[in-house]
């Protein structure tokens, strides 16, 4: 967790009195309140055991891959691990350097300028975060691929009769799955480099101009470096999200470690290979993790004043106004016009089939899991932001910082760390079940809706955590001390006092982590129940046979749920310059 999201409790109580002033009665009563772990014990061990349990599927991956008797680390070596590691790293460096480039650019032409059509696009850029990757995937397969409208409108003008008489880029390949990735991942950059450059201060851009830069020189110079530590942010995120992809990879024909390990679980029935691959997962993680703080670097940067200057646009004239929104109107035409006409017209023309292949018990399926996981998620976050609000020392900062560690996993990764923990509960208990009572219980946690609620709350948890931490700041630390004094218990206080202030931030951190849930493909694919779709795993099945069509109803619903967070989300951003109406 972000230093400067902890409260002050948090970073080690209240500030000190100046010298010779004494503490106010509510200062005493509050510090006294919370200094210390030992004095509310049972929200420290709240936040302890929910941290335990967060960690539960990294223990599990580390213990069965080291420990495994069916370690099978020579065939991996020699066989699996050279290409799905090469490229994973391509993809995960091709992505990254496309989305940094296409984020950063897009997002200085919209803070810093003013050109045709500025403000829509600075809202349009950010709705392919709306739509999953595979979904954009599956689209542009069929307009790419061979017999897609695109190739047959080629073919016929060129009068061309089959693919080895002409020459066009191959959609299933790595390079194309960089571009799918990059058209949808790149508002992760877009969104943390606006933020940054909406706060930069416009005195020291000024003061680079007087001193013989240009705009561009600034940029670079001054501006770039400033919004360092922001664009190594986003980075990462991109880089954590191609590392998760399943269902575009797979579809796309590139042979990552979530494929990998897909394939080794399922179609070679190979748990303990599968985990050794999934360990490797888990070293990918941590590297983007290391790369993106050694990108951070210690740079820290802030204002020495209060007072806030408004942006001062410059004005692009002419056709080279028509040419900057152009430059930002492509990712939003690639990245979300395209994919929604397409699956617009193929959910108009196939609805009735779409409804007869199940659209209605996979939305329903949808929404079920997505509000467990809303509802788990948001409780288990307001248990542990307050823990850290009431106990904020000792070891419940580390405790909280790990609980959010599921959202750098990848879903199959996570997947195999729930499976292990919950398949030996479920021997245990049958084998105890059949020695003493002479029946089985057969499952009980794993290959139900329990285990699939809470991988995804095990990834999501961080998402909801964030939103209330940031709600619990807004609250003055005197509404506890006036509720200590007037005779509340921590909980009692917590009901009456913070919980009628929190639920803004509540339903917010509900309703981002509702709408993760509904996208999340590889952990629900690979632990739902038996014959249990969700939207995800009802378009993954249908386009896997070839049926599209009747997949682009559920496709469309998933795109459409995403589109009211992401809206929030780019309000909140464009929002954040103090003493400014607007970014």
């Amino acid at each position: 967790m972000p230093e400067a999201l902890l409260t002050p409790l948090a970073r080690g109580g209240l500030p000190e009195p100046p010298a010779g002033k004494p503490r106010s009665r509510w200062t005493e009563r509050f510090r006294n309140w919370g200094e210390s772990d030992r004095e509310h014990p049972l929200w420290s061990g709240v936040a302890l055991c929910l941290a335990a349990l967060m960690l539960l599927p990294v223990a599990s991956i580390v213990l069965l891959a080291l420990s495994s008797a069916n370690a099978d680390w020579p065939h991996l070596i020699a066989n699996v691990l050279p290409v799905t590691t090469w490229s994973t790293l391509t993809l995960v460096v091709g992505t990254a350097t496309v989305t940094l480039l296409v984020g950063t650019a897009t997002a200085w032409l919209v803070t810093m300028y003013r050109f045709p059509g500025r403000m829509i696009l600075d809202r349009l850029l950010v709705l392919p975060l709306a739509i999953p990757t595979y979904i954009v995937a599956y689209c542009y397969v069929e307009l790419l691929d061979y017999g897609g409208p695109v190739q047959s409108a080629l073919r016929t003008a060129g009068g061309y009769a089959t693919a080895r008489d002409y020459w066009f880029p191959d959609i299933r390949s790595t390079s194309g799955a960089i571009a799918v990735l990059s058209l949808v991942l790149y508002p992760y950059v877009y969104l943390t480099a606006r933020a940054s450059f909406i706060q930069q201060s416009m005195c020291v851009l000024e003061v680079a101009r007087t001193l013989g830069q240009s705009s561009i020189g600034a940029f670079w110079r001054v501006a770039l470096p400033l919004a360092r530590p922001a664009l190594a942010a986003g980075t990462a995120l991109v880089m954590m999200e191609t590392l998760n992809d399943l269902g575009a990879v797979q579809y796309l024909g590139v042979e990552t470690l979530s494929v990998s390990i897909y394939v080794t679980w399922l179609q070679r029935a190979n748990l303990a290979g599968a985990t050794q691959i999934a360990l490797l997962g888990l070293v990918a993680v941590a590297l983007v993790l290391i790369v993106e703080r050694f990108a951070r670097g210690n740079s820290k940067f802030h204002h020495t004043t209060g007072r806030y200057r408004a942006i001062p646009f410059q004005d692009i004239d002419g056709w080279r106004g028509y040419v900057a929104a152009c430059l930002c109107a492509l990712p939003v035409i690639a990245g979300f016009v395209i994919p929604v006409m397409v699956l617009a017209r193929h959910a108009l023309a196939h609805t009735g089939d779409a409804f007869a292949s199940g659209f209605l018990s996979a939305a329903f399926n949808s929404v079920l899991v997505a509000s467990s996981v809303a509802l788990v998620a948001v409780v288990m976050a307001l248990a542990l932001a307050y823990a850290a609000r009431i106990a904020g020392r000792g070891t419940v900062p580390a405790a909280i910082r790990l609980s959010g560690m599921g959202y750098a996993l990848p879903g199959t990764v996570l997947a195999i760390g729930v499976l292990i923990p919950f398949a030996a509960f479920d021997n245990a208990v049958d084998a105890l079940a059949r020695e003493h009572l002479d029946v089985s219980t057969g499952l009980i946690l794993s290959g139900t809706l329990f285990a699939l609620v809470f991988a995804l709350t095990t990834r999501f948890l961080t998402v909801a955590l964030g939103n209330i931490e940031a709600g619990l700041q807004k609250v003055s630390p005197n509404l506890d001390a006036a509720a200590r004094t007037l005779g509340e218990t921590p909980l009692s206080a917590l009901r009456r006092v913070h919980l009628p202030l929190l639920l803004p931030a509540m339903g917010a951190a509900g309703l981002l982590v509702f709408v993760d849930a509904m996208k999340e493909l590889p952990a629900t694919l690979l632990l739902r129940p038996f014959n249990f779709d969700t939207l995800a795993t009802h378009v993954y099945g249908l386009t896997s046979l070839e049926q599209f069509e009747r997949a682009s109803l559920g496709a469309l619903a998933i795109v459409l749920a995403g589109l009211v967070p992401v809206l929030l989300l780019h309000r909140t951003v464009a929002g954040s310059r103090p003493g400014s109406g607007s970014g």
